[in-house]
């Protein structure tokens, strides 16, 4: 499983910043703001899941390099718009100054404006796929993260008016925020393998996401209680200090655990309807378990 997870962390960071230009030009800072924040670390879940689903559903996983860049690009703009000011205020990220503490809150907004651009011209000049399994692939990332998704569930979650009271629409808010763009990487791998099985794949790959997206969002409300700002390589306990509900808050770590525990069971469920599934269980498996 480790082997192949760095094999496909590899294929990724080898054409991560083969898009940009180079840096000595006059808007040189936000490329290099942009690069500076892909280039953090992080696990690169999103661009794994992509490659890995191509695979499974019988594709080439080189094939489906463009699109598994294009969902760490919009990942990672998530990120650097998150901790800005106006939105979460945190100062670290991954163990490094955040974006707007390293570069100034204009060049990160513009870096992270760049990030969410980048995706759409990645995936329609791939020469990789098809022109109708790049349209599937823009449609499924914009609509996971518009305002019925990513951003959507950003907005819940920063507006202290619309802030979830309750279990049930915290979970709605974290499926937006979270699970939508899970979802996007799943179905580019299904996309991008161009299976002829799209229609039964795309429905299983979407409630795998579902599932793991709500219980990786769990665990991340799990870590921010019970890990250290080392650890963890950002700030601990933001959401309290920021008065957020979470899981954690509304029913306690026990039930949290528990509840991530029964979202990744159901994650699992659903590649059942694949034939070789083992690396995403695996991969799965080790999310659940994760401290950081």
């Amino acid at each position: 499983m480790e082997k192949r997870l760095k094999k496909y962390i590899e294929m990724t960071e080898k054409r991560l910043y083969d898009i940009f230009p180079p840096e000595d030009i006059p808007q040189g800072k936000v490329i290099k703001a942009s690069k500076y924040s892909l280039s953090a670390g992080g696990k690169r879940i999103r661009p794994v899941l992509v490659l890995a689903f191509c695979e499974m559903c019988g594709g080439d996983p080189e094939k489906a390099a463009d699109a598994a860049c294009a969902l760490e690009y919009m990942h990672t703009c998530s990120l650097i718009h998150d901790d800005l000011p106006c939105m979460d205020n945190d100062d670290m990220r991954r163990g490094k100054p955040s974006c707007h503490k390293a570069f100034g809150e204009t060049t990160a907004v513009l870096a992270g404006d760049a990030l969410m651009i980048l995706p759409f011209e990645m995936i329609a000049s791939s020469r990789e796929i098809s022109p109708q399994a790049a349209v599937k692939c823009i449609a499924a990332l914009a609509h996971c993260c518009g305002t019925e998704g990513m951003i959507g569930g950003q907005q819940i979650d920063t507006d202290p008016g619309s802030r979830p009271t309750d279990g049930e629409t915290l979970l709605a808010m974290y499926s937006m925020k979270t699970s939508a763009l899970i979802k996007a990487a799943c179905l580019c791998g299904v996309y991008c393998a161009e299976s002829g099985k799209e229609e039964l794949y795309a429905q299983k790959a979407s409630e795998f996401a579902e599932n793991l997206g709500l219980a990786f969002q769990i665990i991340d409300d799990i870590l921010d209680v019970t890990s250290s700002d080392e650890v963890l390589g950002k700030p601990v306990g933001s959401d309290e200090r920021e008065d957020k509900n979470t899981y954690v808050r509304i029913y306690g770590i026990e039930k949290a655990e528990k509840a991530a525990a029964e979202y990744t069971e159901k994650a699992l469920g659903a590649l059942e309807a694949f034939d070789d599934s083992t690396f995403l269980k695996q991969l799965t498996e080790m999310l659940l378990e994760r401290k950081k």
